[in-house]
């Protein structure tokens, strides 16, 4: 398990891992993933504005649902999260940010959702999780908080004092028996 303090630690040095790599933001957005990379990336979005000692760093959350290669499949109906982005990405380097990668699929979605609001000039990717040795895609992030070793049914749950009422990272073992 990883606790509050250490989560607050990795989203501090992703924060300035960040700061460090640009020179200035003023050509930088910062767009989190519908629903919990929204948590991450609000909170690294108002660490680098302080660190930076800039204020007006674009900010905005992305829906990837109608993008993903599986929603398909579903038996039930999806129910999409509003996509909250007030400006254009053309041209700018875009800072996107999830709380676990794991298959990289949703990535790949975000990748495909974020055309509707321009070209890009780079797109960066901020992870509190990587979760090696799991991936379907050749998808990485540049700014990883913590990369943990998974088997294909562990689970990572990532809890938010915003949405859980605690701060905690949680590696679940699944026992599948052969």
């Amino acid at each position: 398990m990883i606790d509050a303090d250490r989560m607050a630690v990795m989203i501090q040095r992703l924060a300035y891992q960040l700061v460090e790599n640009y020179d200035n933001f003023n050509d930088v957005v910062v767009i989190g993933l519908q629903p919990r990379g929204t948590v991450l990336a609000k909170r690294l979005h108002t660490l680098i504005q302080e660190i930076a000692g800039n204020t007006s760093i674009p900010f905005g959350e992305l829906d990837v649902t109608f993008y993903r290669d599986d929603f398909r499949r579903s038996e039930e109906p999806l129910t999409p999260n509003t996509n909250s982005i007030e400006f254009l990405i053309e041209n700018k380097k875009v800072i996107l940010v999830d709380d676990v990668l794991y298959t990289g699929r949703s990535i790949r979605a975000a990748l495909d959702a974020l055309t509707a609001y321009g070209r890009p000039a780079k797109v960066e990717l901020a992870v509190l999780i990587d979760r090696r040795y799991a991936r379907e895609l050749p998808i990485e992030p540049d700014y990883t908080g913590e990369a943990v070793d998974t088997r294909a049914h562990d689970k990572v749950k990532v809890q938010w004092s915003e949405k859980d009422n605690e701060d905690c990272v949680w590696l679940l073992t699944v026992d599948v028996k052969k």
